[in-house]
């Protein structure tokens, strides 16, 4: 982990007192059960980060590099709402990201994310940006696709959904065909939802790609990418249900016959 400097350490102790005269465990207690993952949070609406966000960068002037060091330091605690709070800064400094940044935020996603809201908030707001910046192309994205953490894996696919009007539809469908087979449910429900929002710009090369992998997408992705299709459509990709064995008639018992007297 990053060493707190001076600087560091004043602006988390900051933070802290922030958060705990804050805190809202009745909230937090109802925001859980969207994380089965698990969830440690204060219960603090980000609205309420976002003030705390801007105190940070006009007291601090703290540089997008700076943001990205402190941001793998606040997203380790665990805690949601310092992760959160790492992501708004950065997002703050949109145009001045370079490769640098981009290299620390991959190490957010592949050793301190946790949940997969810290994962869609990244790969909707902060990748988008190093495809606009230049910074990263589908070639050099592949080391991202194949990263151990799933959390980096959802973040890849969340982020290309900001792109299709940019990059060609093929070609995103061609290098999101590895994660057909990925084992996480996090990246099979990011995939249905790309698959299903891409149908909308491009349906044709969407549906060659179903038809063509049709027998190794999971059910569910199939299910989701095809929840906009007219319902004709739709059953040509999913998979057909399972026919069960009729039941064999019981026969009814035999009377028990009567003694002859």
């Amino acid at each position: 982990m990053t060493e707190m400097n001076k600087r560091f350490k004043s602006i988390y102790a900051e933070i802290e007192r922030f958060c705990f005269d804050r805190e809202d465990p009745v909230l937090a207690l109802r925001n859980m059960r969207n994380f089965t993952e698990g969830y440690d949070a204060f219960g603090i609406e980000d609205e309420e980060l976002k003030v705390l966000r801007d105190r940070i960068l006009d007291d601090y002037e703290i540089t997008p590099r700076e943001i990205a060091e402190l941001g793998l330091i606040l997203l380790k605690t665990g805690k949601y709402e310092f992760g959160t709070l790492a992501i708004l800064l950065i997002k703050k400094h949109r145009p001045r990201m370079d490769a640098y940044v981009r290299e620390r935020i991959k190490e957010w996603l592949d050793t301190a994310v946790e949940n997969w809201a810290h994962a869609d908030f990244i790969g909707s707001k902060i990748l988008p940006i190093f495809f606009e910046l230049e910074l990263i192309d589908l070639e050099s994205y592949a080391s991202w696709r194949d990263s151990r953490s799933k959390y980096t894996r959802r973040a890849v696919v969340t982020s290309l959904m900001w792109q299709r009007r940019a990059l060609d539809a093929e070609a995103m469908l061609a290098f999101l065909t590895p994660l057909i087979r990925d084992q996480e449910k996090v990246v099979q429900q990011a995939l249905g939802w790309f698959l299903s929002d891409l149908w909308e710009k491009a349906p044709i090369p969407v549906e060659a790609f179903l038809e063509e992998h049709k027998d190794s997408l999971d059910s569910s992705v199939l299910k989701q990418a095809t929840e906009k299709m007219p319902l004709s459509k739709a059953k040509l990709y999913r998979p057909k249900p399972k026919k069960t064995a009729p039941k064999p008639r019981s026969r009814p018992n035999p009377k028990p016959r009567r003694k002859q007297e």
